[in-house]
């Protein structure tokens, strides 16, 4: 029930990024440009994905098991440290220079779009790098 559960949730996460447009590049990039001709589109993605992860974390915080009987994993940490600075940093920088994320690449390599292949490729090679780097040389 929970790996039926995950398909249909992600599914669903996939759909919405497609029709709302987030899988284009283009979307996200001309939300970031101030200067140019800015599209606006994408903050009111972000406004109701907040909504509805507020709504859901609330809920969360108040139960230790989800629907359907797993315990919730939440963070327990609220530190700032550099890791999460550079951490955020580097990935804002990737987002607006590409105009693509984790999720809307996934989801855009399954839906056959080529800027996501070579995104969700040099994001493997990232992961690499840091498994051998940090994790191995024990600087997590």
């Amino acid at each position: 029930m929970q790996n039926l559960s995950a398909l249909i949730i992600g599914l669903l996460f996939g759909v919405g990024l497609l029709l709302s447009g987030m899988t284009d590049p283009a979307k996200v990039t001309g939300f970031l440009d101030f200067a140019g001709l800015w599209n606006p589109s994408l903050a009111f993605v972000m406004t109701g994905a907040i909504g509805v992860g507020l709504i859901g974390f609330t809920v969360a915080k108040k139960k230790s098991v989800s629907c359907l009987g797993e315990p919730f994993h939440l963070p327990k940490t609220t530190v700032i440290d550099p890791r999460l600075v550079i951490g955020s940093a580097v990935f804002g920088i990737g987002w607006g220079l590409a105009g693509i994320c984790p999720g809307p690449a996934l989801v855009g390599l399954g839906a056959g779009i080529m800027e996501a292949l070579w995104f969700v490729l040099s994001m493997v090679v990232g992961m690499g790098v840091y498994q051998l780097v940090v994790l191995r040389k024990g600087l997590s």
